[in-house]
């Protein structure tokens, strides 16, 4: 039976230190805020005040947050107590990725105008491509590690040179920042190739033959983005871009 909202008041007890404050106890006392709530805030503001409270209400976690006489729980259960979203721990997501392209995206676009007094050119197009490749291999190389761990679940290359999945990261980041410039093509150009045909067999063998459900690295190594077609269009603007730059430079 839903709750009796009308009084709408609350209840809140949550972490307030000198040295900690609970950032899901500003955010708890945020959303029952904007729901229309008036907050009883009550304040934790020490260790022992705080374990004394969670055994007197056998909880384990703070914030807490009561409405009427009902335990409602913390930040999460209030989420879903309104009927908003709650993302699990191991749930997969293509934000990053989306965040990641979008903004190599505007980045292009703004590049373009202040070098030719124009928004849609065709250098933008490679600067999307060069600068997408930068952002993820800046994503990797945060935890090279973590990164290289992820990679060795499903790349060819790394399963058979461990130091592979090491490089990795930095022969992307590498060739996207001299492809922004337009440089040393002869050294951007293999290397991107090169891990971007590598990188593609192994996918697509991984994801549409092997048939197998993994997380994609392409983010880094803690991502939740799943391994196929996003993985897959990242090897294959390499590709493109291994190809095209050496062409370009012969041909103009």
């Amino acid at each position: 039976m839903p709750l009796d909202q009308t009084a709408k008041t609350a209840t809140l007890y949550r972490m307030v230190m000198p040295g900690h404050l609970c950032p899901f106890g500003l955010k708890t006392k945020a959303l029952l805020e904007r729901e229309g709530f008036e907050v009883e805030d009550h304040w934790l503001e020490n260790r022992e005040e705080t374990d004394a409270f969670k055994d007197r209400h056998g909880v384990k976690t703070t914030p807490q947050v009561w409405i009427g006489d009902t335990r409602i729980g913390g930040y999460d259960e209030l989420r879903a107590h309104f009927g908003k979203r709650v993302k699990s721990e191991d749930e997969t997501s293509y934000q990053p990725v989306i965040a990641i392209f979008s903004v190599a995206f505007l980045m292009a676009l703004a590049v373009s105008w202040v070098a030719f007094e124009m928004i849609f050119t065709f250098r933008a197009l490679e600067w999307f491509v060069a600068i997408s490749m930068t952002l993820l291999g800046i994503q990797k190389l945060q935890d090279v590690e973590g990164f290289s761990t992820m990679f060795l679940n499903y790349d060819l290359l790394a399963r058979r040179w461990v130091r592979y999945g090491y490089l990795y990261p930095f022969g992307e980041t590498l060739a996207g920042v001299l492809m922004i410039a337009g440089a040393l093509v002869w050294i951007s150009a293999p290397v991107a190739l090169f891990i971007g045909t590598v990188g593609a067999v192994s996918v697509f063998k991984a994801v549409y033959i092997d048939k197998r459900e993994l997380k994609c690295a392409c983010v880094g190594g803690g991502s939740n983005v799943p391994l196929g077609f996003v993985s897959l269009t990242e090897n294959l603007m390499m590709i493109l871009m291994g190809l095209w730059m050496p062409a370009k430079a012969l041909l103009f």
